[in-house]
């Protein structure tokens, strides 16, 4: 039943699309003309074939090289300075996937989100700590992901329980580029722990706080869908770990979709220097007219930095928004609006 819930989850990937706000039946995005410009977004070239070393084909069905996918990424040298081309091939692969540290360079590139990918259940509580209980996990820089969903098919908790966390993914190293994937679980999906990442066209789902971590990110054109219960105020998109003011950190939300039921905030203040802005993003009326939690601490409304700017739909007016948050002008929009706050050793474009 869990998976057929999940199965039913990713077609809204498809109803809705990945791309930019107001699709599937949402509200057209607004003229942006005048506004500020989003070609410093322009979508990074993927792998070139004369750019890889070694392709590796993963088929559950015995069809390739493997048929797991640990099995593929553990014959790959450690110390690889070379990009290696995982192909993952349709199937449910229902194992817990681990990229070790010494082992960059990878691409893994699957047949969609509907068709490559990877199952796991654990959570917190049946496991160590929050992070082991990833279904997948990038420790090594240079990653690249394409056309796979990462599962975790533990159920969402009652709000307050402790111990309900349950990570798809946890990417936890630097320059990291993931398009049109699928994150799929409740409290804690997609643990972006620590680097530089891109996200393109991809569709993220949970309940509590299920974009976290202490990432320095890009969402572009993504979906959100929130999982929330229903009747209250349960539910959280972000959870951001900047704690300094000189930290780099934080998630910036480009052209995006936030879907769902019940209702959540944007984000709640794990750090207290937390950041996080949203940009020419639709919000349904699932977002809470505060739009942003404190965590607890009245302290934190001087020293996190939660943005809005040009954003749209029923969730997005800001007459009832926590007076702690900011709507952000042409000045500050275009300081944010650049690829480089990422991108600055040009990653991107070389990978």
């Amino acid at each position: 039943m869990w998976y057929l819930i999940r199965v039913g989850l990713l077609g809204l990937f498809m109803i809705y699309g990945g791309g930019g706000g107001g699709g599937g039946g949402c509200e057209e995005m607004p003229n942006m003309s005048n506004e500020p410009s989003f070609d410093m977004f322009a979508k990074p070239r993927l792998l070139k074939q004369r750019d890889i070393s070694r392709y590796l084909v993963v088929d559950r069905y015995g069809r390739g090289s493997f048929t797991s996918i640990q099995a593929a990424i553990d014959s790959i040298p450690t110390g690889n300075e070379q990009w290696a081309h995982i192909h993952i091939r349709a199937g449910y692969y229902i194992e817990k996937v681990i990229i070790p540290y010494d082992k960059p360079y990878i691409m893994m590139q699957g047949e969609g989100v509907m068709q490559s990918v990877i199952v796991w259940g654990d959570r917190d509580g049946t496991t160590s700590d929050t992070a082991s209980t990833a279904t997948f996990t990038a420790n090594a820089p240079n990653f690249i992901a394409q056309g796979i969903s990462f599962m975790n098919t533990a159920p969402a908790p009652p709000p307050g329980t402790y111990g309900g966390q349950a990570v798809a993914a946890l990417l936890a190293a630097d320059k990291m580029a993931l398009y049109e994937c699928g994150f799929h679980g409740a409290q804690d999906t997609l643990f972006d722990y620590e680097g530089r990442h891109y996200f393109r066209n991809c569709f993220i789902e949970g309940s509590i706080d299920f974009i976290f971590g202490h990432g320095q990110s890009i969402y572009m054109g993504c979906t959100l869908f929130v999982m929330a219960q229903a009747g209250y105020l349960s539910g959280s998109i972000t959870a951001q770990n900047r704690n300094a003011s000189q930290d780099n950190s934080g998630f910036i939300f480009a052209n995006c979709t936030i879907l769902g039921r019940g209702e959540a905030v944007l984000g709640r203040a794990w750090g207290a220097y937390s950041r996080v802005v949203f940009m020419f993003t639709y919000m349904s009326s699932v977002i809470s007219p505060q739009g942003w939690d404190d965590w607890g601490s009245s302290e934190r409304h001087r020293t996190v930095y939660y943005g809005e700017y040009k954003c749209f739909g029923p969730g997005a007016n800001l007459d009832y928004r926590v007076p702690w948050s900011r709507e952000l002008n042409d000045v500050e929009a275009r300081a944010i609006l650049q690829l480089s706050s990422i991108n600055s050793d040009q990653w991107l474009l070389d990978i």
